[in-house]
């Protein structure tokens, strides 16, 4: 009797084993056929910008004496905007010869930056003394001043309606011409995230084409969405002319590539440097 309540006893117990079993199967197929999908995190692959090829089609010459802040191209003269206290001003400049046609100097407190030209006015940038300066774009007379929150100004277009600045972070300001009063605020962004150093700007076919400082770099921004969809590296061309070489002068030789125009009757970009001997006219996507 003691033998066969032992066996039974066993054939109960493992009974209730197979039975365990069946039910942690059960169980873990049904918790299987419950998850979420796609719980297992996947990483988010942004779109990174397109690679704008160039292509040099002219060269002009440029003053070598001209720290450029600001460039713009209407009605077939070159405006452009100075920097570095003490010698900044705004100037009209011929093409050809890159010579200066008319000047008006700032007071040597003040640190040119971004130009742009909307309804036949100039509108320029300072650096650190947050006042901006109205000329009109034919006599280059002085016609008004204003004032910008930034703590910085640098690059300034526009897009026929508002006025456009940055302040060396990733914000492009938008700002009624009338008033000054700031209407938005766009965040540029890569694949990276936030892109900073935006530097000089223009407007071209609904795009901001904006040169990034210390960099080679032309971005092409979307509007809308801030993010950047083309990036063009035009390191080549700061090397050609020898970006970072002191003049034989011992002056300051060129130095970053900042200044970009667009020239909307003949669909032409315009693009130079601080202190750089040429302005190139360059094929990207226009």
């Amino acid at each position: 009797m003691v033998i066969k309540s032992k066996f039974k006893s066993q054939k109960l117990k493992a009974a209730a084993v197979l039975t365990a079993l069946v039910v942690w199967a059960t169980t873990s197929c049904n918790n299987e056929g419950n998850k979420a999908p796609n719980t297992t995190t996947t990483p988010v692959v942004n779109n990174a910008p397109a690679v704008m090829q160039y292509q040099v089609l002219n060269e002009f010459p440029h003053d070598t004496k001209a720290f450029t802040e600001g460039l713009q191209f209407v009605d077939g003269i070159l405006y452009e905007s100075t920097g570095e206290y003490g010698t900044s001003d705004v100037r009209k400049t011929d093409l050809k010869t890159g010579k200066v046609i008319a000047s008006t100097k700032m007071d040597n407190k003040y640190f040119g930056e971004g130009l742009t030209i909307l309804n036949g006015k100039i509108y320029q940038l300072t650096y650190r003394e947050h006042t901006g300066f109205v000329y009109d774009a034919k006599t280059l007379e002085q016609l008004s001043t204003f004032s910008f929150s930034s703590n910085e100004g640098w690059g300034m277009t526009n897009d026929g309606t508002y006025l456009i600045y940055d302040d060396g972070s990733n914000l492009l300001h938008y700002l009624e011409p009338a008033t000054f009063k700031e209407v938005k605020t766009l965040h540029v962004s890569d694949e990276n995230g936030a892109v900073d150093n935006i530097n000089e700007l223009e407007f071209i076919k609904g795009f901001i084409y904006a040169n990034q400082w210390k960099t080679g770099n032309i971005l092409k921004i979307d509007t809308a969405s801030g993010q950047v969809v083309a990036r063009a590296d035009l390191s080549a061309l700061g090397n050609s002319i020898g970006i970072g070489t002191p003049a034989a002068d011992g002056s300051r030789g060129p130095d970053v590539l900042n200044g970009i125009a667009y020239d909307a009757a003949n669909n032409r970009i315009f693009v130079t440097g601080k202190n750089w001997p040429k302005l190139f006219e360059v094929k990207l996507d226009n």
